[in-house]
Order: structure tokens, then C-alpha cells, then sequence
């Protein structure tokens, strides 16, 4: 069972806190910082000092949503020399945060979305993207029509579960349509009005249900 520690920024961070406690056995803490913050921090340690990371037992996974340029490789750094076993930044990748991973020896998967997660050989990391990460279903068919859709792993946000539950008596050849649009209308927090973030997790959990669709059962045989 993983210990998990989610430093949120207002909004963002809440839904994948929620998420962990409703679908996964994990034990999750938070650290909160502010919502409005500068747009340079020269002093980050009033910010990572004196928190669960950094006293304590350390988590086995820091999850970070900082979404600041000094605040998001302090928190990774402080993770890191606490002894954390992996953590996952919600941003892009950056030379400072690849320094970290390859000093302190911690695995650090970074992307603005959290729905491409997959196990990566990292224990901790494999652990987590067993159950919370790139939407991987199972669904069930009878009569051309959608009748179950089981989530064996789903997105942090909890997309993946409320696209699953509407897709039940969808057609099967509007499916992956379907599932994209869902999940473009739920509140997900990734970016929208790009090519990535929001239509990127869309195209995933498409994706994701044309997979399932090869392999499907087929209820009544």
C-alpha cells in the first residue's frame, strides 16, 4: 500500500486527492500552497520546510501540482532528499528537474496530463499506474450495444469512471467517439484551446475503448 503526498495549488490537485481515497487503498496527505503566488520565489523553503515531505516518515510518491517554475523542483528536490520513492510533476519536463532525478537517484515523471501514466519498471511508479494512470477499460457487448464497462485503470481526475458510466447502451461504433467527447466535458483541469492537454486525455481514453472494443466479451454467449 503506497503512501502518497499531493502538494496542491488551489483548484488543481483535488480531484486526484479525491479520486485516490474513493478508488485506490493508497494513504494520501496533502500540502497546500496558495493559490495566487509570485511570479518569482527566491526563497522557497518558508514554502517546503516544516511539511510532510520534509519531516517525518517520507511518502513512498510526492505528486506534485505546484504549477510554479521554482516552487515545482523545490518541492521535487525536497522529495527527493527526503527520501521519497518517485515522484510526478504535473508540468513539463525541465534541466532542473532531470538534474534532480539524476542526483538523488528518484524517478520523476513529468507531463501536463495525468492520464498517460504506465508502469515503467520504477516500483513505486508501477505500483501507482496499476490502478491510476492511462485509461485502460474492459467492457462488456451484447446486441451491438454497450451493456459494462469496468475501469481497470483510469485517469487521477476520475474522467476515465464517469466516461465508463455513460457510456452504458452507447452503440458500439459510436464508443470511442463517444468516450473522447465525455471526457472533454467533464471538469478535468488539463489545459484546454491546445492540441494537447484536454484533446490529448480525450484521444487516450478513445483510444483506450477502441482497445478494449478488440477485445471484448460479449454478453449472452
Amino acid at each position: 500500500m503506497l503512501t502518497i503526498t499531493v502538494v496542491t495549488r488551489g483548484k488543481y490537485g483535488e480531484r486526484a486527492i479525491l479520486t485516490i481515497m474513493e478508488k485506490t487503498d493508497f494513504v494520501v496527505t496533502r500540502i497546500s500552497v496558495p493559490e495566487v503566488l509570485p511570479e518569482f520565489i527566491e526563497d522557497t523553503k518558508p514554502y517546503t520546510e516544516n511539511t510532510s515531505i520534509s519531516s517525518g516518515v517520507p511518502p513512498d510518491l510526492v505528486i506534485i501540482f505546484a504549477l510554479h517554475p521554482d516552487l515545482t523542483p523545490a518541492f521535487a528536490a525536497c522529495a527527493a532528499e527526503s527520501g521519497a520513492g518517485a515522484v510526478i510533476v504535473s508540468g513539463s519536463d525541465t534541466a532542473e528537474l532531470r538534474k534532480i532525478a539524476e542526483r538523488y537517484r528518484v524517478h520523476i515523471h513529468t507531463d501536463e496530463i495525468c492520464c498517460s501514466l504506465l508502469p515503467c519498471g520504477d516500483r513505486v511508479i508501477d505500483e501507482f499506474a496499476s490502478v491510476l494512470g492511462r485509461p485502460h477499460f474492459k467492457i462488456a457487448v451484447a446486441d451491438g450495444v454497450i451493456r459494462d464497462v469496468r475501469v481497470i485503470r483510469g485517469s487521477p481526475c476520475g474522467a476515465s469512471w464517469w466516461a465508463a458510466s455513460q457510456l452504458i447502451g452507447t452503440p458500439v461504433a459510436d464508443a470511442p467517439g463517444r468516450a473522447g467527447l465525455l471526457v472533454q466535458q467533464y471538469p478535468c483541469r488539463a489545459v484546454r484551446g491546445t492540441r494537447g492537454g484536454i484533446h490529448r486525455s480525450a484521444e487516450l481514453h478513445k483510444k483506450a475503448v477502441e482497445e478494449a472494443l478488440a477485445d471484448v466479451d460479449i454478453c449472452g454467449v
